[in-house]
């Protein structure tokens, strides 16, 4: 039975996963339905971050699946371990023996999608960056997601004996498929506001004092309200943190510690000048 979503909120903050009230019922209404929870937003919000939580609050092992251009079938579904095989028949010739079955479960190379398919407690499959694959793949995908089921010709039609709980990411480097999106739950993460970032930092940065968690994501938010090539992620956000409390605890005042570890949120050339552009008004007249 799913959790009710004040149970699931309390169990993803137990995680240190802080869901707003959005993002909490995507996830509760996935599970009762057993949906698909299709996630987008920009990199560092926290969609891929959600899926390993969910498989700690279910219990499933958490299997994912990496998206790239070029993925294949094989290489999500199964393939056979040629090389496994092909010494088989050779030590079989060598010592006047039966080849035997090279079909058998023994050489079966299971990918991802089909590990889902076969594990025994259930599984929380990541298909992550979903967007990064062709569009040929994405209507793999989606037939898989129809039925949960592999046919193996040399084992027969394999099916879930749990249907896995089924988490897609996208960057929106392009648009995914109408039939897709169709078949998914959809829910866009945005980045946290102050108060759910505070309780982010808090849960993250153990000893990380009030004052000094306020003012550092007051100066998150602004500088991602500038115009920059890529925002920080809520990720860059707890290494600033991190590190700007490293060089406090060594000696350096709040606001100058920030100006120092400010290349553990912001990752690009560019980006940095203009974020020292605006250093009057990101980190205050200190």
């Amino acid at each position: 039975m799913p959790l009710g979503e004040e149970r699931l909120a309390a169990a993803l903050a137990r995680e240190g996963y802080f869901a707003d009230e959005g993002l909490l019922t995507a996830v509760h209404l996935a599970l009762f339905l057993g949906r698909p929870l299709l996630l987008e937003g920009e990199p560092g919000v926290g969609k891929t971050a959600l899926a390993s939580v969910l498989s700690r609050v279910l219990d499933r092992e958490l299997i994912r699946l990496q998206c790239f251009e070029g993925l294949d079938s094989g290489q999500a579904l199964y393939e056979w371990d040629y090389p496994k095989q092909l010494l088989r028949v050779r030590t079989a010739e060598s010592r006047g023996e039966e080849i035997g079955d090279l079909y058998a479960e023994e050489f079966l190379l299971q990918r991802p999608l089909l590990r889902a398919v076969r594990c025994a407690r259930g599984a929380v499959l990541l298909v992550d960056e979903i967007d990064r694959a062709d569009s040929e793949f994405e209507a793999f995908l989606l037939e898989f997601l129809s039925d949960f089921q592999i046919t193996v010709p040399e084992l027969g039609t394999l099916r879930a004996a749990h249907v896995p709980v089924v988490v897609l990411t996208s960057n929106r480097t392009r648009e995914l498929h109408d039939a897709l999106r169709r078949r998914c739950l959809y829910h866009w993460i945005a980045f946290p506001d102050a108060e759910r970032e505070r309780a982010i930092l808090h849960a993250h940065v153990p000893g990380l004092a009030q004052e000094a968690a306020a003012e550092l994501v007051r100066a998150v938010q602004r500088i991602r309200e500038l115009p920059l090539l890529k925002r920080p992620g809520i990720a860059e956000s707890v290494d600033w943190a991190r590190g700007a409390a490293a060089l406090a605890d060594g000696g350096d005042g709040w606001p100058r510690a920030l100006r120092r570890a400010l290349g553990l949120l912001v990752k690009d050339e560019e980006d940095t000048r203009v974020v020292q552009r605006h250093a009057e008004e990101v980190f205050g007249h200190r």
